[in-house]
C-alpha cells in the first residue's frame, strides 16, 4: 500500500529504463520467468547477507497525508490531485538539496491523492535509536526525536503546494466516490483503467505502474474489485439498506453487469468498486533494522501478534463514501481493494485452470511465523498453508532453512502484476527487481526485508497495520511506543507467540466498532522466559519480571536458553480486552505491555517527554481516558444538520 522505508512499493525504474508495462494476458505468460528469475536473485541476496553481523539498531517511521483544497470563500473541502506535481517541485528543490541528509524524503504512493513522508535520512531514510546492545542508553533518549521532525516534514510538504491546499494525516478522505464534486480538479468518473462507478481514472497516480496495476488486478480476477462495508444502522437506517450511489443501469462496461446479477452491490453494504478505495488510504508504518537475520526473524514473529491490537487501538477509519459504516478501520477494505483471485483461487469454482486456492488476499495479515527461536511451537503454524513447493525445493538447495524457504514460497504463490517488457531480457543478479516484484506485492502485516542487492544496509522488520492518526503528537506517541516495546522484546526476550490462526481471528475482530473498548483478543497470558539468573551470592534465583511492580528491576541478562515449550497450547493464551493487554490484566497477571515500556526505561537515560507525556497519552488511548481518532467523526457525521441516515448531504464538507 505504502513505499515502504527503504524499498519502493512496487520495484521502481529510472525514467529511462521505464519500457512497456505489459497488459494481463502478455504479464501472465511471463509470471513463472519472473517468479524464477526473483528466486535466483533472492537466494544471492541470501549468499551474501546470511551472515551480516552488528548492523545498528535503526528505525524509520512513514507518515502518509492526503492533499486536500480549501479556501474560505470556497469552504467546500476536495481531494487534490496534485500530488504528481508536488513531489517534483519536492525533487527540484534546490533548498532541500543543500539539506545534505537532514531533510525527509517523500515519495509516491498508489494514489494521485497521497504523499507519503520519510524521517530523517533521505539516502537510507532512517533513523538511529540504539546500538546493538537491547539495553543501550541513548536508546529511549533518540527515540524522543519522532515527534518534533514530524511537524517539520508537514511544513516542508505544505510549502511546495498551493496556498489553498492543505497536507492532513486522515486514512481516507470521508467522501471519495461521492457523487458529484470531490476531487480537484473534477474529472467524470467511469474511464477504461478503473472502469468504475464512483472515481475517475485520473485519482490513480499517473506513473504507467499504477494504473497497470488496477487494470490487471481487475483483467486477473475476471471482474472490478468489490469493496463492500457494512453501513452503520442508527434508529433511521431502512432495513435493508441500499446503497442510493449504486447505478443500476449503468452500461459503459462489461463490469458494470455485477451490480444487476453478479450480486456485487448487497443490500446493508456501502458498494466500493476500484483499487482507489483501498490504496488510496493512509497509515503510520515502523521499519526497524535488526543487528542481524536472527535478531530479525525474532522481531518480525514477536511483533507479529501485536498487529492487531495497534490496529484497533488506532482505528481511525469510520467513514466510506460518505456514510459511517460499521467498521472502524481500513484493513479489509484495502485487502478487498487489491484482491487479484480468481474465482477458482477463490473456491468459488472447482480448480481447472488454477494451481490451489488461496484463502486470503494478497493485503491479508501474516500467514508464517520465521524465527529460529526454540519457543515456536508447530502448534502455532497455520496447517493449511500454501506453499509452491518447488519454489520451496530451490530455496532448500541454496541453502535456505525449512522455515525461511516456506515463508518466501508462500509469498511467491501470487502472480507478478506489474511487468515491464524490458527487465525480461536479462537476469541481473546485482539487483532485487524480480524478487521485489513479488516480495513487495505481498502486503502482509508485517513484511520481512531482506538487505538490498548491494548489501549497504541490514535485515530489516516493517511494522504495517497501524491506522495515521491526525496529530503530529499522537503519530509520535504510536511510533515511539513501537521502538520502545521492540527495544523491551529484545532486553527481555519477550515470548507473544499464539496460534497464528489467533492472529488471523484477532485481525477481524479489530474491525468491530469501539474494538478497543469492547472486543476482546487472544493474546498470551505469560511472555517472559522461563529461565533462572543467577543472584550476586552465585546461587541460583528467580530473576524478576519486568512490569510486575513499580520501581521493579530489569531481569538479568545472563546468557541462557529459553526452555523448550511444552503443555497445550490452548493453555498459553487467552482473551483480553485492549486495555488489558496495554495497561495490564490483575484478574490473569498479565502485566501489561505499558509496565514492560516502563521497566525497560528504568534501566536506559530516558527523555522526560516520552516517560511522562508521549507513554500516558498511548496508555489513556486503551482505557477509555482518550477520545479516539474514530470517534469525532462519527459524531460529526450523526450531528450534521444536513445529514440523512447517517450520511451527509453531497454539499456537506464533514470537516
Amino acid at each position: 500500500m505504502t513505499p515502504p522505508l527503504s524499498q519502493p512499493s512496487i520495484p521502481t525504474h529510472t525514467p529511462s529504463a521505464l519500457g512497456t508495462a505489459l497488459d494481463w494476458p502478455d504479464a501472465k505468460k511471463n509470471a513463472q520467468q519472473v517468479r524464477e528469475w526473483g528466486i535466483k536473485q533472492l537466494l544471492e541476496i541470501w549468499n551474501k547477507a546470511k551472515g551480516k553481523e552488528r548492523d545498528a539498531m535503526l528505525w524509520g517511521d512513514e507518515v502518509e497525508y492526503l492533499v486536500v483544497t480549501y479556501t474560505q470563500d470556497d469552504p467546500k473541502v476536495r481531494l487534490s490531485l496534485r500530488q504528481a506535481e508536488i513531489l517534483t517541485a519536492l525533487a527540484a528543490s534546490p533548498e532541500l538539496a543543500e539539506g545534505g541528509g537532514g531533510v525527509p524524503e517523500l515519495q509516491d504512493d498508489h494514489g494521485a491523492d497521497a504523499a507519503a513522508a520519510n524521517g530523517d535520512e533521505p539516502a537510507a531514510k532512517r533513523r538511529r535509536v540504539a546500538s546493538n546492545d537491547p539495553g543501550a542508553s541513548n536508546g529511549a533518549s533518540a527515540a524522543g526525536s519522532a515527534k518534533p521532525t514530524l511537524p517539520l516534514r508537514r511544513r516542508i510538504a505544505k510549502d511546495h503546494m498551493r496556498p489553498d491546499e492543505y497536507p492532513i494525516t486522515l486514512t481516507t478522505f470521508p467522501r471519495i466516490g461521492c457523487p458529484g464534486d470531490f476531487t480537484a480538479p473534477h474529472y467524470p468518473p467511469s474511464g477504461p483503467r478503473l472502469r468504475s462507478q464512483f472515481v475517475p481514472d485520473e485519482i490513480a497516480n499517473p506513473h504507467i505502474r499504477f494504473p497497470t496495476l488496477a487494470a490487471n488486478i481487475r483483467w486477473r480476477r475476471g471482474r472490478k474489485v468489490q469493496v463492500n462495508v457494512p453501513v452503520f444502522h442508527d434508529r433511521d437506517t431502512p432495513i435493508p439498506w441500499k446503497d442510493p450511489t449504486v447505478n443500476r443501469d449503468l452500461h459503459l462496461w462489461p463490469e458494470d453487469e455485477d451490480v444487476r446479477t453478479g450480486g456485487a452491490a448487497p443490500d446493508d453494504f456501502i458498494h466500493m468498486d476500484a483499487m482507489a478505495f483501498g490504496m488510496g488510504s493512509c497509515c503510520l508504518q515502523i521499519t526497524f533494522q535488526a543487528k542481524n537475520i536472527t535478531e530479525g526473524r525474532k522481531m518480525y514473529d514477536q511483533l507479529s501478534p501485536l498487529g492487531p491490537i495497534m490496529l484497533a487501538l488506532t482505528a481511525a477509519t469510520p467513514i466510506y463514501k460518505g456514510f459511517l459504516a460499521a467498521t472502524d478501520v481500513r484493513w479489509n477494505q484495502i485487502s478487498r481493494a487489491v484482491d487479484d483471485r480468481t474465482p477458482e483461487e477463490l473456491g468459488e469454482r472447482p480448480l481447472e485452470n488454477d494451481r490451489w486456492r488461496i484463502t486470503k488476499s494478497r493485503f491479508a495479515s501474516n500467514s508464517t511465523y520465521i524465527s529460529t527461536d526454540p519457543r515456536l511451537r508447530p502448534e502455532y503454524m497455520d496447517p493449511n498453508l500454501v506453499v509452491d513447493e518447488d519454489i520451496k525445493a530451490q530455496l532448500l538447495e541454496g541453502g535456505m532453512d525449512d522455515l525461511l524457504a516456506t515463508h518466501f514460497a508462500h509469498l511467491f504463490i501470487r502472480d507478478p502484476i506489474v511487468i515491464f517488457q524490458e527487465d525480461l531480457e536479462e537476469l541481473d543478479l546485482n539487483k532485487t527487481d524480480h524478487f521485489e516484484n513479488l516480495q513487495s506485492t505481498n502486503w502482509q502485516h508485517m513484511r520481512f526485508k531482506p538487505p538490498p542487492a548491494d548489501n549497504s544496509i541490514g535485515w530489516r522488520v516493517e511494522f504495517r497495520p497501524m491506522e495515521i492518526q491526525v496529530t503530529d503528537f499522537e503519530n509520535a506517541a504510536f511510533s515511539v511506543f513501537m521502538v520502545l516495546v521492540t527495544r523491551a522484546i529484545l532486553s527481555f526476550d519477550l515470548n507473544f507467540y499464539i496460534p497464528i490462526t489467533r492472529v488471523d481471528e484477532n485481525m477481524e475482530r479489530a474491525h468491530a466498532v469501539d474494538a478497543v473498548l469492547k472486543e476482546r483478543f487472544c493474546f498470551r497470558r505469560n511472555p517472559f522466559p522461563a529461565r533462572r539468573a543467577r543472584g550476586l551470592n552465585g546461587e541460583g534465583e528467580a530473576s524478576s519480571r519486568p512490569g510486575s511492580r513499580p520501581g521493579s528491576r530489569a531481569p538479568s541478562r545472563a546468557p541462557s536458553r529459553p526452555a523448550t515449550p511444552v503443555g497445550a497450547v490452548e493453555d498459553e493464551y487467552t482473551e483480553m480486552t485492549v486495555d488489558e493487554i496495554i495497561n495490564g490484566c490483575h484478574d490473569d497477571g498479565f502485566p501489561g505491555l505499558i509496565p514492560i515500556v516502563e521497566s525497560y526505561l528504568d534501566s536506559v537515560n530516558v527523555d522526560v517527554q516520552i516517560r511522562f507525556s508521549l507513554i500516558p497519552t498511548f496508555a489513556s488511548s486503551a482505557s477509555n481516558n482518550r477520545v479516539n481518532t474514530h470517534l469525532p467523526f462519527c459524531n460529526k457525521v450523526s450531528e450534521h444538520e444536513d445529514a440523512v441516515d447517517c450520511v451527509p448531504s453531497t454539499d456537506a464538507t464533514g470537516f
